[in-house]
């Protein structure tokens, strides 16, 4: 007898990867349906300031479709496709969700523990990706790629990027904290090191790596951190705690002159007081990858801003992250059959 499953992939994360991972690990044991949706042709719904369907954020596609494709099947492999509590509802046969994400924000888990679903997750499956665009993003931001990459296609031939009073200084000059220490800011700080800069950590949650200890690496406090800090880069989840967690004082209390990076989330940080802290001269600049909305509105200071380098939130786009989900997701169908405890549970 064959497990159902049913696989809702994208454009990225391809349904017909996710079933070719399965295979090698189940074999014959699943009978296998697929569908994908348009992401990232077509954006996300977000919810993160209220969402049309209760207790899920950031999602692709419409709840209706989403309960025929899953069907009789006891499990679903999804990566944005939406499960609310009312969709779970109408799948009385679904018992697992492999959610190929680092968090499940497309799933009501609520929902999910009170009926008895089980649901895993992917995490650290983009680390080394959003790793290296972060350290990217520092050096573009500090060193000026951006910008004279920008002026030369427009035809200046910015000799003033030379000045003094224009340049920056070099990382290995500078102090750089990291705002979380999960599987992506523990990447971060080793690729750091290599650059000779200091590095300092916040996270109240986690200890350093006794290599980070070895080499100088300091756990602050979150003032620590803004206030002595020539780059912050931010690495946490959004959680009640990390929502707005960059307002107006925190800019304020970070060092004049200083940067910031944002490869994380959007709600992490309150867009309008990073404007008016870019706009007054107490921030250098800033590289930003994610946003309160997006795509980005036409209407955003931020797209006009001179001291600003913007990338459309893809800092997780790479093959790696592809195959490191579709296998992490694939062990965990294999461990439910085999009645093994999950390696990820939510």
């Amino acid at each position: 007898m064959t497990t159902e499953v049913a696989i809702i992939g994208d454009r990225f994360m391809l349904s017909e990867t996710f079933e070719s991972y399965i295979r090698a690990v189940c074999g014959d044991k699943v009978s296998v349906r697929r569908m994908d949706y348009d992401w990232p042709d077509a954006p996300l719904e977000q919810g993160y300031k209220g969402s049309r369907i209760e207790g899920i954020q950031e999602f692709q596609g419409d709840p209706d479709e989403v309960v025929a494709h899953i069907g009789r099947a006891q499990v679903a492999v999804i990566h944005h496709a939406p499960l609310s509590g009312e969709m779970m509802k109408a799948l009385p046969d679904l018992k697992l969700v492999a959610v190929s994400r680092g968090g499940p924000v497309n799933v009501d888990m609520a929902a999910a523990q009170a009926q008895g679903v089980t649901v895993v997750n992917t995490p650290g499956r983009n680390a080394s990706a959003v790793a290296e665009f972060a350290i990217g993003g520092i050096i573009a931001e500090v060193r000026n790629l951006a910008r004279g990459h920008e002026a030369l296609r427009k035809g200046d031939y910015r000799t003033d990027l030379y000045r003094a009073d224009v340049t920056g200084d070099e990382l290995c000059d500078m102090t750089v904290g990291v705002i979380g220490y999960g599987e992506i800011g523990k990447r971060v700080v080793t690729l750091l090191r290599a650059f000779g800069c200091r590095i300092i950590v916040s996270d109240p949650y986690v200890q350093l790596t006794a290599e980070d200890l070895r080499a100088g690496v300091q756990m602050v406090s979150f003032d620590q951190i803004l206030a002595g800090s020539d780059i912050v880069t931010l690495h946490p989840r959004v959680t009640e705690e990390t929502t707005g967690m960059m307002d107006a004082t925190a800019f304020a209390a970070m060092k004049p002159g200083s940067t910031l990076i944002n490869t994380a989330r959007g709600p992490l940080v309150d867009y309008d007081a990073l404007i008016a802290a870019l706009q007054s001269g107490h921030l250098r600049g800033a590289m930003l990858e994610t946003f309160p909305i997006e795509p980005v509105p036409a209407d955003s200071p931020l797209l006009t801003m001179p001291n600003v380098t913007l990338t459309p939130h893809i800092a997780g786009a790479s093959l790696r992250t592809v195959r490191v989900a579709a296998s992490k997701a694939a062990e965990e169908v294999r461990r439910w059959l085999e009645d093994e405890p999950p390696l990820n549970p939510c």
